[in-house]
């Protein structure tokens, strides 16, 4: 769990298909699922950094969920000396406004949204699927929320930031507008500084969105004090429906 429009929409690589969706490590609380949670790993890690998290959320018996941890693919992060690695993009430098490759935001959005449409193949409605991530896995999964067409159950956005800001009035989808938003974030981050984290979730309140925003003390990670918020969330955001 670590890092080491104008309303024309750029373009996107060609179409993901059946055979490219990414390979995932799934989770089933109970027999016959009736909600989805995926949730994309920071980089260098794959799908298996998350994966000890879901005993911890300790959810009720009565809510079934599948837990979908992916693979990111594996490229040349140029801020890691062009090594490859498991990335959801590329990251060019440090700093916050030349940090994310664009093109490989919009490459891994595509694929989350092909994640996306087979759960509902699979019975999940979108309004019962929640999209989670962490740090760039936390990027990904809050800019593809937002501009989903169809109303999603929540999004959790931990040691993370947002991508695209200016964008949001022209990319955003009506039906996400009211979307639950799960942030959180350590308050002595040396990765994502915390000041980026908290811009990001003060642009989504100025907005409009409805964010449950939380500090912790600690570094890049999660702490059992936010596993629990974060189990508290899920049984508040999928039992309300």
């Amino acid at each position: 769990m670590r890092q080491i429009a104008v309303k024309m929409r750029d373009a996107f690589p060609k179409p993901i298909m059946p055979s490219d969706i990414l390979p995932s490590i799934e989770i089933e609380t109970a027999s016959h699922p009736t909600a989805s949670v995926i949730w994309l790993h920071g980089l260098g890690a794959d799908g298996n950094d998350f994966v000890p998290v879901v005993p911890e959320l300790k959810l009720p018996a009565t809510l079934a969920l599948r837990f979908l941890f992916p693979h990111a693919p594996v490229r040349k992060v140029t801020i890691n000396n062009g090594m490859a690695m498991r990335a959801w993009y590329d990251i060019a430098a440090a700093d916050l406004n030349s940090r994310a490759d664009i093109a490989g935001v919009r490459q891994s959005e595509r694929e989350l949204e092909a994640l996306i449409a087979r759960e509902k193949s699979r019975g999940i409605a979108a309004s019962r699927i929640v999209l989670a991530g962490f740090s760039q896995g936390g990027v990904i999964a809050l800019h593809t929320a937002i501009r989903h067409q169809e109303r999603l159950a929540g999004v959790i956005a931990l040691s993370t930031y947002l991508v695209l800001a200016d964008r949001l009035a022209d990319e955003a989808a009506a039906a996400n507008r009211d979307l639950p938003i799960f942030m959180a974030h350590g308050t002595a981050d040396p990765v994502v500084r915390f000041e980026w984290g908290d811009a990001s979730h003060r642009a989504l309140v100025a907005n409009g969105y409805r964010v449950d925003w939380h500090a912790y003390r600690m570094e890049h990670s999660v702490c059992m004090e936010e596993i629990e918020a974060i189990g508290a969330w899920l049984v508040r955001t999928l039992t309300s429906m």
